[in-house]
């Protein structure tokens, strides 16, 4: 399951990439009140990604944090292996944190390690695939869609003007 700290982190790079590339960085208070994220927790990813490149900070009134590569090159894969660790489901399949299970006598034939093994590479497959922008675009699309398939507004009864009778009728 992804932790909050990796739903934070992105959160708040996908609202860095919704904002113009080369723009002025963004203040974490402002990240933090639009993502809905709690500032402190905020500040130590941001930090976090920081130090690993994802992003760069500027100290000062006009500070703040931007991303450092553009958007389409920053994996969503990278990001929660970052932040959450390994995406493996249990130690055994994973392939950057690998150990074996203590209680397990025949790794090989283990048919929870097959299941894992099996979701892990999925789950890396359309992670590791997926970018930023590429998320960005997906959820551009369907708000496109939604606001296509919403009915236009119409006047409740009392709002709209009463109709003349005829005199003549």
């Amino acid at each position: 399951m992804l932790t909050r700290s990796a739903k934070y982190a992105i959160k708040a790079l996908a609202y860095l990439a919704r904002r113009p590339e080369g723009g002025a960085p963004v203040r974490i208070g402002d990240i933090a009140r639009e993502e809905k994220i709690p500032q402190k927790f905020l500040e130590r990813i941001l930090l976090q990604l920081n130090r690993d490149g994802i992003l760069y900070s500027r100290r000062g009134p006009e500070g703040g944090y931007g991303l450092a590569r553009p958007a389409n090159t920053i994996m969503l894969g990278d990001l929660i292996r970052r932040i959450d660790g390994p995406l493996a489901p249990i130690p055994c399949v994973s392939v950057t944190a690998y150990r074996p299970c203590p209680d397990c006598g025949d790794e090989s034939s283990c048919g929870l390690r097959l299941v894992m093994k099996e979701v892990r590479d999925a789950m890396a497959n359309i992670l590791d695939q997926t970018s930023l922008a590429d998320m960005q675009k997906r959820s551009d699309a369907v708000k496109g869609a939604l606001a296509e398939t919403r009915p236009t507004a119409v006047k409740p009864a009392h709002a709209r003007k009463p109709r003349r009778s005829n005199p003549t009728s």
